[in-house]
């Protein structure tokens, strides 16, 4: 069905859509499936990569070979923020003019991060993780790095543009001669979202249309799931709630194929809704057998199973991980199946 040319690492998935493997550097994702979709005003990118000359120089390849330039690109919808997907959205924009649309809740987060102060995220990462019990061995890079002491790695995302237009959940997208409509789907952010294309599949597949299903929907890979970060917020989020009700919300769909941004092009779309649905329901009832003892979510994440021992896992993916054991712990205690232990810091954590 789908036609791949191998040097440019482009597919055509048939019906004026195409994807361009763009790689992340340093990254066992390995790439970004950026797709292009053609309109009645020009082509449109689907997330546009991350911000790496070597990423840059693959999506203007593939662009090329789909007798596409840069300069070409009408428009461009991000999925979400996160840099291997918004990262190269300024350079498009430069070399194009392009519009950029994104959902608000993650287009606040875009402001927030180009606005923050220096050592404003590293002061509420060391407050936020010494409170969840993480030990001075990980603090201490951090505080090193506060006080000008250490050097961290400089956070990506920093020349993605800032997006200009909105997507507006359940509304479709000003796309000439296309029919594509925003379905919102936090969980992986706040402001992630899928779209539907709701036209005929190109191969006469059974169902309705195709799916852009940005890292909500992945073939072989449950996404990370952690706290929505914002340290102004105080608001007690429910991020894994979010994840599986926009789980769910997807499922009924009934799409024909989903074109993820990572991994491959995949029909079955419910199979895979109720894969992750289940898996998250026996992640969840393990965890409450951990938390016969109080644990910090440090001490949780510690113990969870992950795709390699805590022993190897770097520095900075430990940050994430004990956000994803703290995303657990949240819907544990909503669900009324865990509870917080008076006393701390650290705080600790009880199945109930």
């Amino acid at each position: 069905m789908a036609q791949v040319t191998h040097v440019t690492q482009v597919t055509d998935h048939g019906g004026g859509v195409h994807s361009i493997k763009v790689p992340i550097p340093d990254n066992p994702l390995g790439h970004t499936l950026v797709h292009l979709v053609d309109t009645d005003r020009g082509p449109v990118l689907i997330d546009t990569g991350w911000d790496d000359p070597a990423s840059w120089d693959t999506l203007v390849a593939g662009l090329s070979a789909l007798s596409t330039a840069v300069s070409d690109i009408h428009g461009v919808v991000i999925t979400h923020h996160h840099p291997d997907h918004h990262g190269l959205s300024g350079q498009v924009r430069e070399a194009s003019g392009a519009w950029i649309a994104m959902h608000e809740a993650d287009t606040a987060i875009v402001r927030r991060t180009r606005e923050s102060e220096p050592g404003t995220w590293l002061d509420y990462l060391v407050r936020k993780l010494a409170a969840v019990g993480a030990p001075d061995d990980h603090l201490a890079p951090l505080r090193a790095a506060r006080s000008g002491g250490g050097r961290l790695r400089t956070l990506p995302g920093l020349r993605a543009a800032l997006p200009d237009r909105e997507i507006v959940p359940g509304e479709l997208l000003d796309l000439a001669g296309r029919r594509l409509r925003a379905v919102w789907t936090p969980g992986h952010t706040p402001g992630h979202v899928c779209l539907h294309l709701e036209e005929r599949h190109p191969a006469n597949l059974a169902g309705h249309g195709r799916l852009f299903s940005g890292d909500h929907l992945l073939p072989g890979i449950s996404p990370h799931i952690g706290l929505y970060e914002d340290p102004d917020d105080t608001a007690v989020t429910d991020p894994l709630g979010d994840y599986l009700a926009s789980l769910e919300r997807i499922g009924r769909l009934g799409v024909a194929e989903v074109l993820p941004a990572h991994q491959h092009a995949f029909t079955d779309a419910g199979g895979r809704v109720r894969e992750l649905l289940d898996h998250h329901e026996e992640r969840l009832t393990g965890l409450l057998a951990l938390l016969a003892t109080p644990l910090t979510p440090w001490q949780l994440a510690e113990r969870m199973e992950w795709n390699r021992p805590w022993e190897q896992i770097p520095h900075g993916s430990r940050s994430i991980a004990v956000s994803e054991a703290e995303s657990h712990l949240r819907r544990l205690v909503k669900l009324g199946r865990a509870e917080a232990v008076p006393g701390g810091p650290p705080v600790t954590y009880i199945a109930t």
